[in-house]
């Protein structure tokens, strides 16, 4: 049942500043101070929040960082700043699905377990067109306080391409009251995410020909390709070290001979395994020496690939980001929290759109990540002048015990437009 939409739009505006605030009033709305500050300051900066609200006040004479900046957002980068990947999925949802207008309500959401990052990675394929279900996370014990708040704000009318499905529910997480819902279980990872698949496949009313496969055993592996599959809808499917369990061999089946792209070393998926992946499809392995210099390597991919010296963008019919230019978004994530990909997964796939790039900590840019952004993400405008240039936008995931204020300086910096040599 809908709430009357006043009541939804004060709530959505209230939610949206508790996460913005980085703590101060988000206890009650979130369930965790996303970043926590002395009372004294918490005091402070509610009060700064009711006098932007109330369109009175003089904010003027409040710090930066009373304020929530730099930490909440620079002039190229926008944190999300929960304390768990919970928070993190429901400001996510909000952001992408602001639902404080008629037209901005999703028709569908996705509720993924907090037990399985497997299952969750997976899910974030019912982003992709034409289901446009944002994904919110639950364990299994009864809905955490910010995902039923943001189910109530989010409001799903409905979504025509599952047959008015509400709420996809995903493994074992519990069904919200008065939503009509669609359970997919299984019960291991590999038969969850395949599950998945057929799910999306029976809806579409076709199997896709691209598939992504990684190890159920090496998660920061696997978390690059949840924001791929919220812009594609492709499906993420899993194998191990010792091979290709018999359900996700049963899934590739169904795709008939499709491209397959597997992410992760070696180490984590032997080529023994690429070669039983091969009896069922085409197979491409994506891998880095390290998980963020993987999630470069994915980032910049592109199958056909591109051709030296020349432009190099995802054209119709290909596969990859094939990013290797200025003028895009990118996901930030700790390496170390897989479900934050899942989390964040619908940034990929929205707005400005672009891929996640991992951190192995949160006080360092990790150098394949800063020698990519170096690179390729620089912006230069010419004689025309910088409103004439193209423009990123960073979206940091996580508090700052994910991503450090100084990583993400770092970050902006690195983004912003500069005059062309």
């Amino acid at each position: 049942m809908r709430r009357p939409r006043a009541r939804a739009t004060a709530s959505a505006a209230a939610l949206l500043l508790a996460v913005a605030l980085g703590g101060c009033g988000s206890t009650d709305l979130l369930g965790h101070g996303a970043h926590r500050r002395s009372s004294a300051t918490a005091t402070t900066v509610a009060t700064v929040g009711h006098s932007v609200a109330a369109g009175g006040g003089d904010v003027g004479r409040q710090t930066a960082a009373q304020l929530g900046f730099p930490d909440l957002a620079t002039k190229n980068t926008t944190r999300v700043p929960g304390a768990d990947a919970v928070s993190d999925a429901a400001a996510v949802a909000l952001a992408v699905d602001p639902s404080t207008a008629p037209g901005t309500h999703p028709q569908a959401v996705t509720l993924a377990p907090t037990d399985d990052w497997q299952a969750a990675l997976a899910a974030a394929s019912l982003m992709g067109a034409p289901f446009r279900a944002p994904m919110l996370l639950s364990p299994a014990s009864g809905l955490p306080v910010a995902t039923a708040n943001a189910l109530g704000l989010l409001a799903p009318a409905g979504a025509p391409s599952l047959g008015g499905t509400q709420a996809v529910l995903v493994g074992d997480v519990p069904a919200p009251p008065h939503l009509r819902s669609v359970r997919i279980s299984g019960g291991s990872p590999y038969a969850i995410a395949a599950n998945i698949d057929a799910y999306e496949a029976a809806r579409r009313g076709r199997e896709s020909i691209d598939v992504v496969v990684a190890s159920a055993q090496t998660p920061a592996d696997a978390m690059p390709a949840a924001g791929w599959a919220a812009e594609s809808g492709e499906p993420l499917l899993y194998v191990n070290a010792a091979g290709v369990p018999a359900v996700t061999a049963a899934a590739l089946r169904r795709h008939r001979h499709p491209h397959i792209y597997v992410l992760g070393p070696a180490s984590a998926i032997p080529d023994a395994v690429l070669s039983t992946l091969a009896h069922y499809g085409t197979v491409r392995r994506i891998s880095g020496a390290t998980a963020p210099a993987e999630s470069v390597a994915f980032a910049e991919y592109r199958d056909p690939a591109c051709v030296y010296g020349q432009p190099c963008a995802h054209v119709p019919r290909s596969f990859g980001w094939a990013i290797r230019s200025p003028g895009h978004g990118y996901v930030f994530l700790n390496a170390h929290n897989p479900l934050s990909a899942a989390a964040a997964a619908a940034l990929s796939a929205s707005g400005s759109f672009g891929p996640q790039l991992l951190l192995s900590n949160a006080r360092t840019l990790p150098s394949p990540v800063l020698n990519y952004l170096l690179d390729f993400a620089t912006p230069g405008y010419s004689s025309e002048g910088p409103t004439a240039a193209v423009y990123n936008h960073a979206w940091l995931i996580g508090n700052l015990g994910a991503v450090s204020a100084s990583v993400q300086a770092q970050i902006d910096s690195i983004l912003e437009v500069v005059p062309a040599k």
